[in-house]
């Protein structure tokens, strides 16, 4: 039997380690503009070498070198033309070195391995460093916006009409109802005012009951609906609420054809709904979103691409003071300190130099991708997802990911969040270029809209139809793109022109 003893095992094996400075150039990368300003407050009020930068911005191409110390609150434009979309942005390549693309590919959210113990320059305590107690998440309010947003994440649509959706939740105030016309926002998006009014539809189906109404009756109306209790004689009552505030009975029964106590149990029945359905939500005054990029169109008819300097803090390091007071440092601890707040203010001003040009690129390739939905509207959509965006410009999806999050851009079309331009494909049968899911959804529906009464076309039909013109599609994708269209089966459908043609044969 072998003796039992200690032994020596020399063991190879690899392990990501992130430093605190990579780490700290993630974290801001993730950080929104109102998240960004608080954390550099807190570091101008614990770094004695920080200072603002009360200097005017100036261009990226124009800046000097050396000059990366203001880089944080430059201004940069980037030229990108409709007829060359090939063209790479006009941006300093060399400025981006291995701080984002050092990143691991694998979800970032997670934890990650290595020695992380001695970070503390992002460590504040703030809501922003993203270790929230759960105390302070449990007892914050949802705003609605919030509550409609996390019902929109889960919505089986399609990309143009969550384009739509999240228009009409923009324009819903605090108390739940909806104020914008439907037509500026089809005018807007560059859609039909028929598919802001579908969008509409699911919006009202949305908790809480009542939202996106756009008037009292309307709000009232679709509360009754959903109790099943929006008879003809309550629609009626709905259309006068007038008169329901001045009591006018006997104009009420002639109006809705019931006596007056059906009336009185109508009148308790509306007394009993919430007029105001979103103050059940968070009452905090609302933030209002500030964009980090703005794209317009120049002179020239190309897209012009520029940070808003507005939300980018503007922070130099004063190293005339680290001079004066590193001579005067005599103990250790003290050295050290200074040693410190030098290394973090520097890195802190590069790292905010390096978002905001990691920002201005992704966001400049988002536009090459959807140059037509500026142009021309949402039903342009282009499919697109991270991976293709991260390829492009060379970084990790992951990084690519936490810049369209929290990050607005301001177009012609409307303010959007950066994700909102990712939308869904559809893969060829031979191997060409994808097709985007409005446009597959548009030959669904152009494929039903032209059928005969006489050959309904089924799900399995239309499949066969797209995939002999190269459109690899299964039979789930078209029920529900149908589905989402309001479009009803086949069986449905054939029943349905069967009674018009009876209908019309009667007559």
């Amino acid at each position: 039997m072998a003796g039992v003893g200690p032994r020596l095992e020399l063991r190879q094996g690899q392990s990501l380690v992130m430093t605190p400075q990579l780490q700290q150039a993630i974290k801001l990368l993730q950080l929104s503009n109102v998240e960004l300003a608080e954390y550099c407050e807190s570091e101008l009020e614990k770094n004695p070498l920080l200072e603002r930068d009360d200097r005017e911005a100036a261009p990226v191409s124009e800046a000097p070198e050396g000059a990366a110390e203001g880089a944080g609150a430059e201004r940069a434009d980037v030229a990108l033309s409709r007829d060359d979309f090939s063209k790479t942005s006009d941006m300093d390549e060399a400025a981006h070195d291995n701080m984002y693309d050092g990143e691991p590919r694998k979800s970032a959210e997670g934890p990650q391995s290595g020695s992380l113990t001695d970070w503390t320059t992002v460590k504040s305590g703030n809501a922003y460093d993203g270790e929230d107690s759960l105390e302070s998440s449990v007892a914050a309010d949802a705003s609605l916006k919030d509550h409609l947003e996390g019902q929109l994440s889960i919505a089986a649509l399609l990309p143009e009409d969550r384009m739509i959706l999240l228009a009409l939740i923009d324009a819903v105030d605090e108390t739940g109802y909806l104020r914008v016309e439907l037509a500026d926002v089809a005018d807007r998006l560059g859609c039909e005012i028929e598919d802001v009014e579908a969008v509409l539809g699911v919006l009202q189906g949305f908790d809480p009951v009542g939202v996106g109404a756009r008037d009292l009756a309307e709000c009232l109306g679709l509360q009754l609906k959903a109790r099943d209790r929006l008879d003809p004689a309550m629609q009626a009552l709905l259309t006068r609420l007038d008169l329901v505030a001045r009591r006018d009975m006997s104009q009420l029964t002639a109006l809705c054809g019931v006596d007056a106590d059906d009336i009185s149990d109508m009148i308790s029945e509306i007394r009993q709904l919430n007029p105001k359905p979103g103050l059940a939500f968070g009452s905090e005054p609302v933030t209002p979103v500030v964009p980090d990029v703005f794209v317009r169109v120049g002179p020239d008819g190309a897209w012009l691409v520029e940070l808003n300097s507005d939300t980018l803090p503007r922070l130099l390091v004063n190293n005339q003071y680290f001079g004066t007071v590193s001579k005067n440092a005599r103990d250790k601890d003290s050295k050290n300190y200074l040693a410190d707040c030098l290394n973090n203010a520097n890195w802190l001003v590069k790292s905010l130099d390096q978002r905001a040009r990691t920002i201005l690129k992704v966001a400049s390739e988002i536009v090459r991708h959807q140059d037509s939905f500026l142009a021309h509207g949402v039903r342009h959509l282009r499919p697109l997802n991270l991976r293709i965006i991260a390829d492009a410009i060379s970084m990790h999806e992951s990084t690519v990911s936490r810049v369209t999050s929290n990050k607005y851009i301001s177009t012609p079309r409307g303010l959007f969040e950066l994700k909102y331009f990712f939308t869904a494909s559809i893969q060829s049968i031979d191997g060409a270029e994808s097709h985007s899911a409005e446009a597959v959804r548009d030959r669904i529906r152009e494929m039903i809209e032209n059928e005969q009464p006489r050959e309904i076309l089924s799900d399995d039909r239309i499949v066969a139809l797209l995939t002999a013109d190269g459109v690899n599609i299964a039979r789930r994708t078209v029920a529900k793109y149908r589905e989402a269209l309001r479009i009803p089966s086949s069986v449905e459908r054939r029943r349905l022109k069967a009674g018009e043609s009876a209908a019309v044969a009667s007559r």
